[in-house]
């Protein structure tokens, strides 16, 4: 019995036969939950059961729902609180939005912001240079790219952080000569000292925010994202948003998130949850960080930064990391590993290549960002089949006189090599992409326009990065669907066709015919995820 029929309708199936062509059909049948027949109006409209919602696409553009591969709509919901200060490069101005947030507030609660960007310490990070504004008041602030966080005394005396923390990896809690905390905290574990020690929100003001966050992506037609730092409370949030009605909007892949000193207790745990599933929602991946962050000096790179880092991996032992990933890999896990640089990238690629190149759901271990990479680097992703899962509109932070931090600690000739797609696409390479949601717009109308212009949208005398890796409209729509379904080990997703699941996306116009500048504003009239319209425009 056939639930939804849209017909006249202009459909890129972005099918393997046809790679991304055009078809001839224009209507889709659609039955629990699946597409269960293609072809004609005529042929589908004749057969269409009486009690199905019939949608006439007036000549819209019908292709599979969008797949962002690399988002945190969990922990970005926690993280991502307080002062937004995107876009914002003045000490000047971030001071005052924390002293007019602070002038509003009881004088012992905390300030809280994300989105910092490191150009607003160009002379470098320091707590105390937020002290007067905030007024006494303790103050915990995450730089955007979610590596880096920045709390002034007041913070670090509340939290009971004193410079003398040890990590199982890199992380540091960065001090003085004095050895007296500056209040920049250096990756993931060394700041979640200040997130755990803050009072955590409702969790019902929690579950609101995911949801808004996912209703936010499917009205830009997302159907599905890899989510990339699940945790015990990952899943049991999950599990609380599908309890409530409507349940999830974006069907969500998850990776379990290991950090180098998990012991092997947390392997054994996590194995158990390999599989776990709600109702859109399952456990498929294990995400690890091999490296850090360029702009901080924590990436790993074949040689050092122009500031003398980046020389060392994230682990403190990377025979700790080959022995967690294979133990993974044989419990049947994909192993998705975080490396922004290129000897993060090798030293992944280098472990991958002992281990089976599939992983147990038929999908390839794959490297997340991959922002700077050697040809040999490239020629070895192209050889063991890694998926190289990337982010173009990770640019975005750059200046075109590469003054910016992350053109500055990485030099001419290793920029030039930055966020290579299509010299990846070209040598062979399965590449994805996706948004890295709360460290850059989830939209991805905005990603895939970064991918084929290489600049900022909209804006047409703005410099372009690398013109030569900006990828085609086909190319970036194949990054958001079909080769992000198979990133994920999903032949039934990122394409339309009989079987397929029902995960579809309707564009007031065709995004591979539009130009890139406008297509950040494309409206998008309908999404549909798994037979259930989520998103009407």
């Amino acid at each position: 019995m056939t639930d939804i029929l849209i017909y006249n309708a202009r459909i890129r199936t972005m099918t393997s036969g046809d790679d991304g062509a055009v078809a001839e059909f224009t209507a889709v049948a659609i039955a629990d939950g699946q597409i269960v027949q293609v072809g004609s109006d005529d042929e589908l409209l004749r057969t269409v059961d009486a009690g199905a919602e019939a949608i006439d696409a007036q000549g819209a553009t019908l292709t599979p729902g969008l797949i962002d591969s690399h988002m945190h709509p969990v922990w970005g919901a926690e993280l991502a609180v307080g002062i937004d200060f995107g876009g914002v490069t003045s000490l000047d101005r971030v001071r005052e939005m924390i002293a007019d947030v602070a002038a509003r507030s009881p004088k012992d609660s905390w300030i809280r912001g994300w989105n910092l960007d490191y150009k607003v310490f160009p002379d470098g990070i320091h707590g105390s240079l937020l002290d007067e504004a905030a007024g006494g008041r303790p103050v915990f602030v995450l730089f955007y790219d979610l590596h880096t966080g920045l709390a002034n005394a007041a913070g670090l005396q509340a939290a009971g952080v004193d410079g003398t923390e040890q990590f199982a990896d890199a992380s540091l809690v960065v001090s003085d000569n004095e050895g007296v905390p500056t209040g920049e905290l250096r990756e993931m574990p060394a700041y979640m000292l200040l997130t755990d020690a803050i009072p955590a929100e409702d969790q019902a003001d929690v579950l609101d925010a995911i949801t808004a966050i996912l209703q936010e992506s499917a009205a830009v037609g997302v159907t599905s994202a890899a989510v990339m730092d699940g945790r015990d409370r990952t899943l049991q949030l999950l599990d609380g948003l599908e309890a409530r009605d409507g349940g999830l909007p974006v069907r969500l892949h998850v990776a379990l998130w290991h950090q180098p000193g998990d012991s092997d207790e947390l392997v054994d745990h996590r194995m158990n949850l390999l599989g776990k599933t709600g109702r859109h929602y399952d456990v498929s991946m294990i995400k690890m960080f091999i490296d850090g962050v360029i702009d901080s000096g924590t990436a790993w790179l074949h040689w050092p930064d122009s500031q003398g880092e980046s020389t060392r991996p994230f682990w403190n032992s990377v025979e700790r990391y080959a022995e967690v990933a294979a133990r993974y890999h044989q419990a049947g896990f994909q192993l998705a590993t975080h490396s922004c640089g290129d000897a993060g990238v090798a030293e992944a690629m280098k472990v991958y290549t002992t281990l089976d190149s599939t992983a147990g759901n038929g999908a390839h271990h794959r490297i997340e960002h991959l922002e700077t990479l050697t040809d040999g680097d490239v020629e070895q992703l192209a050889t063991t089949k890694t998926v190289a899962s990337m982010q173009p509109l990770h640019m975005q932070w750059r200046e075109a006189d590469h003054s910016d931090p992350w053109t500055e600690r990485l030099g001419t000739e290793r920029v030039n090599r930055s966020f290579r797609t299509q010299d990846l696409i070209q040598a062979g390479v399965q590449v994805c992409l996706g948004s890295d949601w709360p460290v850059a717009e989830q939209d991805p109308r905005i990603g895939m326009a970064w991918a084929r212009l290489r600049r900022t949208p909209g804006e047409a005398d703005a410099p372009v990065f690398e013109p030569e890796q900006r990828l085609t409209g086909l190319q970036a729509l194949l990054g958001y669907t079909r080769w992000a379904a198979d990133a994920l080990g999903r032949e039934d997703l990122g394409r339309i066709q009989p079987g397929a699941r029902a995960d579809l996306a309707l564009w007031a116009q065709d995004p591979v015919d539009a130009d890139a500048d406008e297509l950040v504003e494309l409206p998008v009239q309908l999404t549909v995820r798994d037979g259930v319209i989520v998103h009407r425009g």
